[in-house]
């Protein structure tokens, strides 16, 4: 279970994430470089510690350990194409596809794996509904399963996008009937699903109506048209520009 200093950063039912201390305006004149699968990002990422747990040695407690390389035998098709869509290194795919194919022996993730996923590092709350909803943003194609090479370019954009990127992938998981738009609706059952699974310890304590206040705040400064929706240029633009907005919408990083 998170420290709470870390839930504190979720608890305001954030999903917009910490784009680094580096402010918006520094980061853009940077040119990027590859990082590496760092225990830090290990430790932020459910999807990835459930991952590598299975690769994990006996008696080793995988959320302390480094990526181990060593004994990698499975290699993903495409890997090469993989390392040109993705922002990981190849041992780390090929370190990624050993644990996906430990834990799902098919090629394939479903919906009740997510949801098991998330029960497990979020046992204080409910965090089937939230679960459906990260499951339906990565499974792009909306057939249900999600193959190994749809799960790992939704990692990479997660942990090492752009700024862009990320908020491109947050607005699709806030727009639940992927129709294009984002209304007052969907952002509250998403706010309401991450209140939903960080459950009754989150500090400082959460009035019930906190998620309506925080997408009502929201909504007012996104929908620059008042018509009721936010597209994705009213999001994108909103999102980088307004520095409240940035500070507090932290971007998956204790929800992911």
């Amino acid at each position: 279970m998170q420290p709470a200093k870390e839930v504190t950063k979720a608890s305001d039912g954030s999903l917009l994430g910490d784009l680094g201390h580096t402010p918006l305006s520094k980061k853009e004149g940077i040119k990027w470089q590859r990082p590496r699968l760092s225990r830090q990002a290990l430790m932020r990422c459910c999807l990835v510690k459930w991952i590598l747990s299975s690769t994990a040695p006996q008696g080793s407690d995988s959320s302390d350990g480094e990526l181990e390389l060593s004994t990698v035998r499975h290699q993903p098709e495409g890997l090469d194409q993989l390392q040109a869509q993705t922002k990981f290194t190849k041992k780390e795919l090929q370190s990624l596809y050993r644990g996906f194919k430990n834990e799902c022996p098919t090629g394939l993730v479903d919906e009740d794996t997510f949801k098991l996923i998330y029960a497990q590092f979020f046992p204080q709350g409910d965090a089937t509904t939230y679960a459906h909803f990260l499951f339906n943003a990565f499974d792009a194609d909306g057939n249900g399963a999600i193959h190994f090479e749809d799960f790992v370019v939704g990692l990479s954009i997660l942990l090492r996008g752009t700024v862009h990127e990320k908020l491109k992938w947050a607005f699709n998981l806030y727009d639940i009937n992927k129709d294009g738009y984002i209304t007052k609706e969907e952002m509250l059952a998403i706010m309401k699903s991450i209140y939903d699974m960080m459950g009754r310890h989150t500090y400082p304590i959460l009035r019930e109506d906190a998620p309506a206040e925080h997408v009502e705040r929201f909504f007012q400064k996104m929908d620059r048209n008042q018509d009721g929706v936010v597209t994705i240029e009213e999001f994108l633009e909103t999102c980088q520009k307004d520095e409240n907005i940035m500070s507090s919408m932290q971007l998956f990083e204790n929800v992911i």
